[in-house]
């Protein structure tokens, strides 16, 4: 009897993702439909950035063929370098800041933003090697970028995102609007 109790008990248990890390969603990005980001917030104020569920990339069965840290001539988030306890040499994001740009395999281009103001810790280099991750675990090993904002902006960093209630309730209102 032990033994069934404890096998329901592991199965129930919440990912690391959903025990560690408050989902906080940005939804159609600077006007783009569906291009949804989802920033996974830690109790320290770490903040993940990564694609949330709805996002064009992870529907559609695409296929990304690259993505790219280079935002501009003069700025290249993979040259971000931070050092010591307060972050030094990290680039500072506000909200709207592209911090790569993907391209699929159809040649559909999309640039994710940072959606929160912070120094830029780091960003995912593995996903250059193996940009599948992005599609498989968008979550965890596919993430885009950590940020760590501002001590004293940590709590009003979420104002601007939407909790999981209120993006699900944007998502199904899309689904309706959409004809079949």
């Amino acid at each position: 009897m032990d033994c069934v109790e404890q096998s329901n008990a592991d199965a129930e248990a919440p990912s690391v993702i959903d025990r560690y890390f408050t989902r906080w969603y940005r939804a159609d990005m600077k006007g783009n439909p569906c291009e949804d980001h989802c920033i996974l917030q830690h109790s320290n104020r770490l903040c993940v950035v990564t694609l949330a569920e709805t996002h064009p990339i992870l529907q559609d069965e695409r296929t990304v063929k690259s993505i790219n840290y280079q935002i501009s001539n003069g700025c290249s988030r993979l040259h971000n370098k931070v050092s010591g306890k307060s972050k030094r040499g990290a680039q500072f994001v506000t909200d709207f800041a592209p911090l790569c740009r993907i391209t699929c395999s159809d040649d559909t281009e999309y640039t994710i933003y940072s959606c929160i103001r912070g120094r830029l810790l780091e960003v995912n280099e593995n996903i250059l090697k193996t940009p599948n991750l992005l599609l498989e675990k968008p979550s965890t090993e596919g993430y885009i970028a950590v940020i760590l904002p501002k001590f004293e902006e940590s709590k009003s960093v979420t104002e601007n995102l939407l909790t999981r209630e209120e993006f699900e309730a944007i998502v199904s209102k899309r689904s309706l609007s959409q004809p079949p």
